[in-house]
């Protein structure tokens, strides 16, 4: 009989990475104000980690619709004792800051950060792109209409899934002229930022055309609102489980590389029983 640790793949084995959502903020959608202090947030990390996570996105502002900038400073003091809490217990994890200032990133990958999430693609801080040039660390370029602020605010295209690649391929070149290593690019569709439920579904059923851009592809579709808007019943964000997972399948399908969640355990579980069964 196969025994258990046969079947069980390792994460070097996977073909999608796990990125595991820290919110070290009051206010995101889904687990805002959780682990706003240092000590709970790391530990969250560890379990994250536990769980099966490839690397940790440490997030010190909210992005979520309506959400206003956070200060770098604020940022800094969020972020930077969490980043460094997590790279002294452990060496090898990827770190991601999540934040769309130069300032911020340099703290944090002086910090023990490895990657710079950023959802401005570069377009926020002028510095932006020199800081990730000159460490040499991998950066996630993404998609939004519109500033979170505003991105809600009746969100149009003619065709979004060809408008955001258009958006990427763009920004790619734009990192390639400030001389980031293309390899180090990620690019993301931005589920949610900019984007009615019609347009996040949309791009959900073509997301092998971001393939095309020859990079690869990060979703981070987990617990968001539109979600709950095409599940039967009303669902608070942590109850939405079932459709991130149906999410992280249509990424599998669709060669996707990175699936940044919050549910990191049952991510794991449904990736290697599916990709388990062929």
């Amino acid at each position: 009989m196969t025994g258990r640790t046969e079947i069980t793949e390792s994460h070097s084995q996977r073909t999608v990475q796990i990125m595991g959502i820290l919110n070290v903020t009051p206010d995101s959608f889904s687990d805002g104000g959780k682990y706003i202090e240092t000590d709970r947030a790391v530990q969250h990390a560890m379990k994250l980690i536990e769980d099966g996570a490839d690397m940790i996105d440490v997030g010190p502002e909210s992005t979520r619709p309506e959400s206003q900038p956070v200060s770098s400073e604020e940022q800094i003091r969020r972020a930077i004792p969490v980043i460094q809490s997590i790279r002294k217990a452990n060496r090898t994890i990827a770190i991601s800051i999540d934040t769309q200032c130069a300032k911020v990133a340099r703290a944090a990958l002086h910090a023990g950060a490895n990657i710079v999430n950023d959802i401005s693609a570069l377009r926020n801080d002028p510095e932006m792109a020199s800081v990730v040039t000159e460490s040499k660390c991998r950066v996630v370029l993404m998609h939004m209409q519109g500033t979170p602020a505003t991105m809600q605010h009746d969100p149009a295209y003619d065709d979004v899934v060809a408008e955001s690649i258009s958006f990427l391929r763009q920004r790619c070149e734009f990192a390639a002229r400030a001389d980031i290593d293309p390899n180090n690019i990620i690019v993301d569709p931005g589920i949610g930022f900019g984007k009615t439920t019609q347009h996040n579904l949309a791009i959900m059923r073509r997301l092998t055309e971001y393939q095309s851009l020859g990079r690869e592809v990060l979703l981070g579709a987990s617990r968001k609102r539109f979600l709950e808007e095409i599940m039967p019943g009303e669902t608070r964000p942590e109850e939405r489980l079932a459709g991130s997972l149906a999410c992280v399948a249509r990424a599998l399908h669709a060669g996707v590389k990175i699936v940044r969640v919050h549910d990191v355990a049952e991510t794991l579980q449904f990736i290697t029983s599916y990709q388990a069964i062929g």
